[in-house]
């Protein structure tokens, strides 16, 4: 089973997966953008995470997502969830973070949308000092939450896939309670998807 679980930036995607990894210790948690990261530091020379959609051509940052998808597509684990963004926002515009050829190459059974308030979003982002982002409004992200569902379906549709939205459109009032809700309802898809 391969799973894409995706959500904008600095939402908690990770912090979510970690909490699946919890309480399924046999899943297999890859990181796509950690996989692009490590060929743009050897290939580019790039420092750090926020160089990549920054200083690199639209072509460097599409010949990293291959390399890194052909990666990820070899990987053989019974479970494999698979963290992603389904749209990377450059200067130019946003770049699909699956297009075709590598939903194609990943095959995935299920692609997860994590929603989440923009105000609990932007929250998080002024926590992570190892990242520099960009400033973004609510409407920024609300609108980037947007344009993941877009192309969820999009990447969807070329390998007739599922696709389960995930949102929280309350605040949460506990720090990191949503991560728990997410992850919760993620391993009840699992368990039920295993069963079939």
């Amino acid at each position: 089973m391969k799973i894409v679980v995706t959500a904008v930036p600095g939402s908690g995607k990770t912090t979510v997966l970690e909490r699946v990894k919890q309480r399924m210790p046999g899943v297999k948690v890859v990181s796509e953008g950690d996989i692009v990261f490590e060929l743009a530091a050897k290939r580019f020379k790039i420092k750090n995470r926020d160089e990549l959609r920054k200083k690199l051509s639209i072509t460097q940052q599409r010949l990293l997502q291959s390399l890194a998808i052909k990666k990820i597509a070899a990987m053989k684990d019974k479970i494999l969830l698979i963290d992603s963004h389904l749209s990377i926002e450059t200067p130019e515009g946003y770049l699909p973070g699956l297009p075709e050829k590598a939903i194609h190459l990943i095959k995935p059974d299920l692609i997860v949308v994590l929603e989440f308030h923009p105000r609990d979003i932007l929250a998080r982002r002024k926590e992570d000092k190892t990242r520099r982002r960009d400033k973004e409004t609510i409407q920024a992200i609300e609108d980037h939450q947007k344009i993941n569902r877009e192309f969820a379906f999009a990447a969807a549709t070329h390998v007739q896939c599922l696709v389960e939205i995930i949102s929280f459109h309350r605040r949460q009032i506990i720090p990191y309670s949503h991560a728990w809700f997410a992850a919760r309802k993620i391993v009840k898809i699992l368990k039920k998807m295993q069963k079939r």
